[in-house]
């Protein structure tokens, strides 16, 4: 059996995963820098993607659902099975089933929590084509309503649910908020936790995914809206939620110096966990010195091995706040700083340095308070020759990096956290954070 998945962030990859365990040939597509999951090809277009695919799932996103179908409808096999998975507008979903052909269309609504359960998450499923995606999406482990009736009606049984669902995450979003202006944040989520039937887990989750996915949760929530208005019921709360859930995806594109002062004393280990342990580094880059710590924005350098020319360019290019990280290619046999160079750096306001590759001079870095994370030490210095490059996307211990990001660096590791995920990152950082004091108090209580 063969399968694609288009979109292939946090939900397509699960169901791509899904479908390879249940021993599919899985074919994905995605225009974005997204990871390709474990045992799936990835296609260089839309066409190669479907090209023999019996099962397609879309899961691109509401606003790009349209233009999907449009890319690969020429190209689907007659027989196939085209299951639009994204939350939006019912009308979107017609939209789409006429143009990969209502006979093989499926209006597949996701009902639940899939980082929580996966491709086993329970959907709804209308449209001609619901039979035969039934028969795929019980195969992965899921609950399946089969309601029948025409695209949009299983999405619109979904925007029902989205009104109480996604509106209770918005209102515990606020009242956190608040709790937290007051001075009172932790007891406001022990009062939320009390009422929720999965206590202080439900409320992170909610929390959680509320700031994580606010942007695409907002078309959901504007769909939600219209879907009352034209039922003739008042859209009051839901129109409120989606203006939260608004305001929450500008904030994540706001300067990330608003945002930096924020991460100040949050463990990196607290927000690698609030981001299911992405954008962490290999382990092997580490502290030069024990307790540094630094939060800033990444000015980021590309070097051969050995050679730290493009680093003396970073530094006179760099500004307050920003942390030079460094592909240095892991070789260890040169440092690619040290001492003198460190110095000059923070004499720019550079708040410190992460190398994947060597460094020297520990003794002084430590007394001069800069910390440096990397992947080893050398007493050997660099060339000074070039090739380099400054200002563009670096891999860094496994991780890639852009101009801007968040990083966060402590005695436990490095970890980058995406510009535009700033304020969702700092969110779930500070939710893990109080979830582990919540545990660590039952403990010494003798109650956990």
């Amino acid at each position: 059996m063969r399968a694609s998945v288009l979109g292939l962030g946090e939900a397509g990859s699960l169901y791509a995963m899904g479908l390879v365990k249940q021993g599919w040939a899985v074919s994905g597509y995605d225009p974005a820098d997204h990871a390709t999951p474990p045992g799936v090809v990835r296609a260089s277009t839309p066409e190669e993607a479907v090209d023999g695919a019996e099962v397609v799932l879309s899961l691109v996103g509401g606003s790009a659902a349209l233009p999907a179908a449009e890319s690969v409808a020429a190209f689907l096999r007659p027989d196939a099975v085209y299951a639009d998975m994204n939350a939006g507008d019912p009308a979107v979903k017609r939209q789409v089933a006429a143009e990969v052909g209502e006979g093989r269309f499926a209006d597949v609504a996701v009902i639940g929590s899939v980082p929580t359960r996966g491709a086993a998450t329970n959907v709804v499923i209308s449209g001609a084509g619901s039979r035969a995606a039934a028969r795929a999406f019980a195969a992965l482990g899921a609950e399946v309503e089969d309601i029948g009736g025409g695209p949009g009606e299983a999405t619109a049984r979904k925007l029902l649910r989205s009104t109480f669902m996604k509106g209770l995450g918005a209102l515990i979003v606020e009242s956190v908020a608040a709790g937290r202006a007051a001075g009172a944040e932790e007891w406001v989520r022990e009062q939320i936790a009390a009422e929720l039937s999965g206590g202080a887990g439900a409320l992170d989750r909610l929390h959680g995914g509320t700031c994580k996915h606010a942007a695409r949760r907002t078309v959901e929530a504007d769909a939600a809206a219209s879907l009352l208005d034209s039922l003739g019921v008042r859209p009051v709360l839901t129109r409120a939620t989606a203006e939260l859930h608004r305001g929450l995806a500008d904030a994540a594109l706001a300067p990330v110096e608003d945002v930096l002062a924020e991460y100040a004393g949050l463990a990196v280990a607290n927000i690698g966990d609030a981001r299911d342990r992405m954008g962490v580094l290999d382990g092997a880059i580490r502290s030069l010195w024990k307790g540094a710590r630094l939060v800033g924005r990444a000015r980021t350098v590309w070097v051969r091995s050995g050679d730290n020319l493009a680093v003396h360019r970073a530094v006179a290019a760099a500004e307050p706040g920003d942390v030079l990280v460094v592909n240095g290619q892991g070789d260890t046999s040169r440092a690619l700083i040290g001492e003198l160079i460190a110095e000059r750096a923070k004499a720019r306001g550079v708040v410190g340095m992460i190398i994947d590759g060597a460094a020297r001079d520990v003794v002084e870095l430590e007394r001069i308070g800069f910390g440096v994370w990397a992947r080893g030490v050398s007493a050997a210095g660099p060339y000074k020759h070039g090739p380099g490059q400054i200002d563009v996307p670096v891999a860094v211990g496994g991780v890639v990096a852009r101009p801007g990001d968040v990083v966060v660096a402590d005695d436990d590791g490095v970890v980058v956290v995406p510009a535009a995920e700033a304020v969702a990152g700092l969110l779930g950082g500070r939710a893990v954070e109080a979830d582990e004091a919540q545990r660590r108090a039952a403990i010494l209580a003798g109650t956990a």
